[in-house]
């Protein structure tokens, strides 16, 4: 069972400045709900309750989200706006909430190992808050849909979905082949780190969801800093699937930048029109 999921959390948010100057990039809302809380949300629909969170300085507001305020609590205590505190209770009574410090940012690889405390030697699945994912209501999220694909396999799951090459320098690309004909699972054999279009194996990118096996953790150690000076998830999962060992899968659901003002946009466009439409 994936009972753990990591929430790397320590970056600056640079495209949103000066917004997350002092505000963390993981606690701009979308309507009323930071992004982070949807991740919370949705690792918890997939029957995960043990949150890790790998945070940095700046980022204590992430903690007090997850934590009660008995201040505000009482001062809205039976009136109209209780209710509106009833999602972030129930996460806060159903989840429990870890938390460790990236002191120095080296990357999302380097964000994931600082978590490996919080992890220990089981397999787990790590949410990128800034990747905002939606799915039908009638269908399983993302992060579920991948579990059950771990289940299958036992082995490193990266979410993948089709771009445009022109924006391949902006993701880590895959190259693969489809497992047992279905057209939504690939098994990896190769991937680069944000190419140039023209070096891109594929139009399929890794977006901000992973399942990812322990042995991860070993190989990070072992990673050198590649694109940016940076350690990066792409070049770990680069030696498991020369292996064999990681699948891609092109998930069923809808996904929004919101690391990127327009798809922030977008996203809250698209909630607030699927509100509306809810009454």
């Amino acid at each position: 069972m994936i009972k753990k999921c990591l929430f790397p959390a320590a970056g600056y948010g640079t495209r949103f400045l000066p917004a997350t100057k002092a505000t963390p990039k993981e606690m701009l809302p979308v309507l009323t709900k930071p992004l982070i809380q949807y991740g919370v949300e949705e690792a918890l629909q997939a029957n995960i309750k043990t949150m890790a969170i790998v945070t940095g300085r700046g980022k204590r507001a992430i903690e007090d989200h997850f934590d009660i305020s008995y201040e505000l609590e009482h001062q809205i205590k039976g009136t109209s706006k209780e209710p509106l505190l009833k999602e972030i209770r129930s996460l806060i009574s159903q989840c429990t909430f870890s938390y460790t410090r990236q002191v120095e940012m080296k990357g999302l690889g380097h964000a994931i190992l600082t978590g490996e405390t919080l992890i220990g030697r089981e397999p787990f699945a790590v949410i990128l808050a800034d990747d905002l994912c939606t799915h039908d209501e009638d269908k399983d999220n993302v992060l579920k849909q991948m579990i059950d694909i771990y289940d299958t396999y036992q082995c490193s799951v990266v979410a993948i979905e089709e771009i445009a090459l022109s924006q391949s320098h902006k993701y880590g690309v895959i190259e693969g082949h489809l497992v047992d004909n279905t057209d939504n699972i690939y098994r990896v054999s190769d991937m680069v780190e944000k190419p140039d279009p023209k070096d891109a194996p594929s139009n399929m990118a890794i977006i901000g969801r992973y399942i990812l096996t322990p042995d991860i953790f070993d190989i990070l150690r072992d990673t050198k800093a590649g694109k940016g000076g940076e350690i990066q998830i792409t070049d770990a999962l680069k030696v498991q699937a020369k292996a064999g060992k990681v699948i891609a899968y092109k998930f069923d659901g809808k996904r929004f930048d919101c690391g990127s003002v327009d798809g922030f946009v977008e996203a809250t466009n698209y909630f607030y029109n699927n509100t509306k439409d809810k009454g």
